[in-house]
């Protein structure tokens, strides 16, 4: 059975923002056989597959991407805004995540991890959209945004 979206809609992808006590933010380096940003720091994010929630979505893909061994707190969600990159066809659910403990077990997508603060983040080579994203969840001012990403 084929997914049902509005009209101009191609896919739904749930975008986990995760936030540890020193303001800085986990990245994930994609390994270049990816489809999407291959080589360059994303979150961990995933497609909503037919008869799931974004927050289904959500749990699985930090389940698959990063291992089931994390304490988060859901702080906040938005759901949906639309993409800035790809011609506004994919509806992106937004889920801002406070880390408190565990330990990050990466799966194939992903060669790296690293927590950036705002001041190091310009310094990486990001999906397109990430910015967005951290803008969206006004998680850091947007003087520490690429402007033009």
């Amino acid at each position: 059975m084929a997914e049902c979206f509005k009209p101009g809609i191609e896919g739904r992808f749930a975008i986990n923002v995760i936030e540890n006590s020193n303001n800085q933010l986990l990245l994930l380096k994609r390994h270049m056989d990816t489809d999407l940003g291959p080589g360059l720091w994303g979150f961990c994010a995933g497609h909503i597959e037919e008869n799931e929630t974004p927050e289904q979505c959500s749990s699985r893909e930090l389940i698959e991407e990063l291992g089931e061994d994390l304490e988060l707190t859901l702080i906040n969600q938005i759901d949906p805004v639309m993409d800035r990159w790809f011609g506004g066809k994919f509806e992106l659910y937004l889920f801002h995540y406070k880390y408190s403990c565990g330990n990050i077990s990466l799966n194939h997508e992903h060669t790296d991890f690293c927590w950036v603060s705002k001041e190091q983040f310009r310094n990486y080579d990001v999906v397109d959209g990430t910015d967005d994203d951290i803008h969206y969840l006004n998680i850091w001012p947007t003087d520490f945004l690429n402007r033009h990403k």
